[in-house]
């Protein structure tokens, strides 16, 4: 799919979200439909249900295609969590929420500019959901599930309604947690996921909200950062008769637990100005770590700069081992693959790296702040068989393509009728 002059190194089918079913047999095996050479793509899908996201990774030009709009979300679902009485009617009482905030010309064209102050990327005045400006959403179920996605390329959501009702936060980056979590807020920094369940009232009109999100700035910095913004996504407008809905269980799934008495090494990373990790900028040809497959490391990330990052591992669902000196926070006790780091703090990962391995293909690891990313705040690490030899990667980026069936589409209405 040709999204811009820069060819990106995967090519993903852009489109609203679709739903993939795992059996409890093994796993979900999905196809390129539309590749048009002979050999098409395919990928294995082994991993617990959750909601999952892709787009495209071009080194250096990440950025202005997540902004562009070529990003998507797919639901994994399988037995286990099937089994819940948790909403699941897709559109209904199930309902993909993917954020990304905008900036528009006069003509309505995107503006790529933005603030020489901003410490971390470009921000949008305009936030879209599902790629609607100002949407709402009817709803006929007493309690409605949102999967929610901050698909933007650096703004950090701090999420939650504006009557400051409860609700359910159920799952994250990885999947359902062990028990939910009952809060008013959700904080999602670029790339993170999270599912909420929310009871309404028959007749009402609710705002789901970004509040002002701690970034761990100062209050100069924290304005061209977007730390005193606020925005309103999303109004849910409930029925005048709802469907009655079971609450929410007290236990969901059970986690495999990462055994921190079985951990083979600590790697430190040290997150440098917005470009580095341990002083060093992405380098294509360049291996950073090697891991051996099958075993459990901890990763410690270090945000030694003044600026707001996150990080993100391909390949893996990790655990939080402790967090800026504690103990992680709810929101970040279940799975992840990517975790808000503010500045000055320390992030400690313990990671089982799973049963793939491979010398020559790298995985890679980076800020997800897709400025940071692109301007070389990214390594790469092989996962290889104990005693194996790395070779020297390839000059390209290696993803695993994968394709979403077309499933039933949903589609949030806007009361405006002109651009924005």
């Amino acid at each position: 799919m040709a999204t811009s002059p820069t060819q990106a190194p995967t090519c993903w089918r852009q489109g609203r979200p679709r739903r993939l079913s795992r059996s409890g047999s093994g796993a979900v095996t999905i196809r390129a439909l539309s590749w048009r050479r002979a050999s098409a793509p395919a990928a294995t899908i082994d991993q617990p249900a959750a909601t999952l996201w892709y787009h495209p990774h071009p080194h250096g030009a990440t950025e202005d295609h997540v902004y562009r709009g070529v990003a998507g979300l797919f639901l994994l679902e399988d037995p286990e969590a099937g089994a819940l009485p948790l909403p699941d009617r897709y559109g209904i009482d199930d309902i993909p929420i993917i954020i990304q905030d905008k900036r528009f010309d006069r003509d309505g064209n995107l503006d790529f500019g933005q603030s020489p102050f901003s410490p971390i990327g470009r921000l949008g005045d305009r936030l879209l959901v599902n790629g609607t400006h100002d949407p709402h959403v009817n709803i006929s179920s007493q309690r409605v599930r949102l999967r929610l996605l901050n698909a933007s390329t650096a703004r950090v959501y701090n999420l939650g309604f504006a009557d400051d009702r409860p609700f359910d936060l159920v799952a994250t980056d990885g999947g359902l947690l062990e028990r939910p979590h009952r809060t008013t807020r959700v904080p999602l920094s670029p790339g993170e996921r999270a599912e909420i369940v929310a009871a309404f009232q028959p007749g009402e009109r609710v705002v789901l909200r970004s509040f002002p999100p701690d970034l761990g700035l100062d209050i100069f910095q924290g304005r061209f950062a977007g730390a005193d913004d606020s925005f309103d996504l999303l109004q849910v407008r409930a029925g005048p008769r709802l469907t009655p809905a079971p609450p929410v269980p007290s236990r969901l799934v059970h986690h495999r637990q990462l055994d921190q008495a079985g951990v083979v090494r600590t790697r430190r990373l040290e997150l440098n100005g917005s470009s580095r990790i341990n002083d060093l900028r992405m380098d294509l040809g360049r291996i950073d770590q090697t891991v051996t497959v099958g075993t459990t490391e901890v990763w410690e990330i270090a945000n030694r700069s003044g600026n707001p990052h996150n990080f993100h591992v391909h390949g893996v669902q990790l655990k939080v081992a402790s967090y800026l000196g504690g103990p992680p926070p709810p929101h970040l006790a279940g799975w992840k693959d990517t975790v808000f780091v503010p500045p000055d703090g320390t992030v400690r990962l313990l990671i089982q790296f799973p049963g793939y391995s491979d010398p020559a293909l790298p995985y890679m690891f980076h800020c997800h702040l897709l400025e940071h990313e692109d301007d070389g705040m990214m390594g790469q690490f092989l996962v290889v068989q104990p005693g194996q030899p790395p070779t020297s990667p390839s000059q390209q980026h290696h993803h695993d393509p994968r394709q979403n069936p077309a499933s039933r589409e949903l589609q949030l209405e806007s009361d405006r009728v002109t651009g924005p």
